[in-house]
């Protein structure tokens, strides 16, 4: 035990001062105080090279000034709190394609103009959390109603009606469900319950929704997790149904873990570690260089995704989390292990020749 509290205290004080360094370099570089908003395709320097604007990437960035704002006291900095305002009153002018409806793009202009739309409920998730997080700072009701609201929208296409997404269902196209989907929703019940227990109870039932379609990606006895099944939970034909993301399944075990501690479910939680943590990583890591894949075949077959075997920075950071919230779940000294693991490579080859800004991919 004392062993594991060393290691946790070294690892906390990497990850705050790496924090640190990526709060810095986005602070200096991402700010566009001419139009609002923020940049996102940023050189390792700084250097800006493409102004567009991705509705997603907006809304994180909010979220994630709003809610380190909000957790730690070292970032309780006025100048944070107004760049998350400004970013947010950037996405309620331009986001929407064409007020009044609901869907955003997924491209903005630097100035705001919409570019591309994808027939998707992504940029609508990262919209409400960006809200979500903008009401619990401020106060200011504007931001809650806009969450709750684009909530209503993004519960109406996924369970009842999804034509307002442009998605043309063609004769020939399987009806599927990825996993992205109702682990996004999940989240989003987590996010707008959280310090309020009118909305968790709201949302409850929409919760028990989600982890049951989750929990069904879980296929072949129990051997793998699937990205996409079919609408009755079943496994699909070809490489659609074979496709498996490890990152994906990492991410939506730590979503579960949240959601079996809310129930008070030790059983589920040992079954999501089992299936969602352990089962994917074995998988997924590289035995020879290290380093989560990014697309695996459940047959072992080259998957059709040519990016397939780059590594990139966004499943190494769900791993990290869902692997150290299991520990702290469970105790199982096998989690902490793989989260050093997997933090050793990250800051390894991620981080350390970053300069605050983290590379997006690798090869090895």
């Amino acid at each position: 035990m004392e062993k594991a509290q060393e290691t946790l205290q070294a690892w906390k004080g990497r990850v705050e001062q790496e924090l640190d360094r990526v709060m810095a370099f986005w602070l200096e570089h991402s700010h566009d105080h001419e139009h609002g908003g923020f940049f996102s395709c940023l050189g390792r320097g700084g250097q800006l090279y493409d102004d567009l604007k991705y509705v997603w990437l907006q809304g994180r960035q909010v979220w994630m000034y709003c809610h380190l704002y909000r957790k730690l006291e070292r970032f309780r900095r006025p100048e944070l709190l107004e760049a998350a305002k400004a970013g947010g009153e950037f996405l309620l002018r331009f986001a929407r394609v064409a007020p009044p409806g609901q869907k955003c793009a997924f491209v903005l202009t630097r100035a705001g103009s919409p570019v591309k739309v994808q027939r998707t409920i992504f940029s609508e998730c990262f919209y409400t959390m960006a809200m979500d997080e903008l009401w619990k700072v401020t106060g200011d009701a504007r931001y809650q109603g806009e969450a709750l609201d684009m909530m209503a929208q993004i519960v109406h296409w996924v369970q009842e009606d999804p034509a307002g997404l442009g998605r043309s269902q063609l004769a020939g196209t399987p009806a599927s469900e990825p996993m992205a989907i109702p682990m996004m929703l999940l989240g989003l019940v987590e996010q707008l319950g959280e310090e309020d227990e009118g909305l968790a109870r709201h949302y409850a039932e929409l919760g028990d929704w989600c982890a049951h379609r989750i929990l069904q990606h879980v296929q072949r006895d129990g051997q793998a997790v699937l990205e996409n099944i079919s609408e009755d939970g079943r496994e699909l034909p070809g490489c659609l149904g074979r496709h498996q993301n490890p990152g994906h399944a990492l991410e939506a075990g730590w979503f579960l873990l949240r959601y079996a501690l809310r129930k008070g479910d030790p059983a589920l939680r040992a079954h999501v570690i089992d299936k969602f943590l352990l089962l994917p990583f074995r998988s997924g890591w590289d035995p020879e260089h290290g380093g989560l894949f990014y697309f695996q075949d459940a047959d072992g077959l080259c998957p059709t995704q040519l990016e397939w075997s780059m590594k990139l920075w966004w499943p190494h950071s769900e791993a990290m989390v869902a692997f150290l919230m299991g520990y702290s779940d469970s105790g199982d000294p096998v989690l902490l292990r793989l989260f050093s693991q997997v933090a050793e490579y990250t800051f390894r080859q991620v981080a350390s020749t970053s300069r605050g800004a983290w590379l997006c991919a690798r090869r090895c």
